[in-house]
């Protein structure tokens, strides 16, 4: 954790700005291992949740809900049960059905076997296997030549027609994760040291140091981490830190069917990530989107990225999240220049009045 006389001096990078090593900033040696991480490609996501259960079950998350009522409640918004990411839930895949006006739906998702609208085309579906099998694409289900509901009667990438014929439906789905941020306001905050920057690059709570005063809380961006009522301790995603020494990859890339949830070094994902925006851009499906990709944003990158079909907001996340540890040096070095002029204002007050 960065001290005052760090903060104060501007000694330290560590709080805001392009930071490419993080793990060799936070005290480990050079030869750590490389930078690990997620890249979450929503356009292959089909909402089938197996990675929140196979995170439960691994890392023995207990069930979200207080009593045996809400074991398996509804939100009544979506088929989503879950709602959001918190101390009990470290993976959340969101269900975004987006009604829009008829003719307006670009891209989208279909749950399995729901076959896309085609207006005569021939019908294709998620339920089917790709030749030679491989990773599902749903993108590659757009009727020949149509990347959206503009022209030939096509309702949207993987939309749905109402019966009325007077809105179109999409399904966005997306599997979210705390991001394990270059400069995380979580871990700069902690007082206690129970955050820290594994040898990954990756940010772990030790639940046998962590207090529960609740700080992380507000510093997290993305309102990520979380105090769990049961044991009053914060909670979140440490990207299955015990299976990374191991060797293995975090549960819940395994469990995914799809391949959405892709592990492994962070530069490499990086690269994969651009060549999968490049093709679906080539393939018209302009509204895709990086997001966390950018180490030169408010949290200078993401260890945990996603492509997105269309704006943040429309998936529950900040448009710009900004590390809330950003202003720190500014603030301690205003305050002491306050101090400062304080002190000096008391002992010409006392001066004077010897005088």
């Amino acid at each position: 954790m960065t001290n005052v006389f760090e903060a104060f001096s501007g000694e330290t990078p560590s709080l805001s700005g392009l930071l490419p090593d993080p793990t060799t900033d936070a005290g480990w040696s050079g030869d750590h291992p490389k930078r690990v991480g997620f890249f979450t490609d929503t356009s292959v996501c089909i909402g089938c949740k197996a990675c929140e259960v196979a995170c439960k079950e691994w890392n023995l998350v207990p069930d979200d809900g207080t009593d045996a009522s809400d074991l398996y409640r509804l939100t009544g918004m979506s088929y989503d049960n879950t709602g959001d990411l918190g101390a009990s839930t470290w993976r959340h895949v969101a269900f975004i059905e987006d009604v829009r006006p008829h003719g307006t739906a670009t891209t989208g998702h279909m749950p399995s076997g729901l076959p896309a609208i085609t207006g005569g085309a021939p019908t294709r579906d998620a339920a089917t296997p790709p030749p030679g099998g491989g990773t599902v694409d749903l993108l590659a289900l757009l009727p020949d030549g149509a990347s959206g509901a503009t022209g030939g009667g096509i309702v949207g990438a993987h939309g749905q027609q109402t019966p009325d014929d007077e809105r179109d439906v999409r399904w966005l789905m997306a599997s979210d994760v705390c991001k394990h941020c270059t400069h995380a306001g979580c871990l700069d905050n902690c007082p206690t040291g129970a955050l820290f920057r594994t040898e990954f690059g990756t940010v772990v709570v030790q639940d046998d140091i962590c207090n529960g005063c609740g700080y992380c809380v507000p510093s997290c961006p993305y309102g990520v981490i979380d105090v769990r009522e049961s044991d009053g301790g914060a909670h979140k995603c440490t990207l299955c830190y015990d299976r990374l020494g191991e060797g293995l990859e975090p549960a819940c890339a395994k469990a995914c069917p799809t391949n959405s949830i892709q592990f492994g070094d962070l530069d490499e994902l990086q690269a994969a990530a651009d060549a999968r925006l490049a093709e679906l851009h080539g393939r018209g499906v302009e509204e895709a989107r990086l997001y966390g990709r950018d180490p030169d944003d408010g949290v200078g990158g993401d260890g945990a990225f996603f492509l997105l079909l269309d704006e943040p907001e429309v998936y529950g996340l900040p448009p710009d999240p900004i590390v809330t540890t950003r202003d720190l040096p500014e603030m301690w070095r205003n305050a002491a220049l306050t101090a400062v002029g304080l002190g000096a204002a008391v002992v010409a007050a006392f001066w004077r009045g010897r005088k």
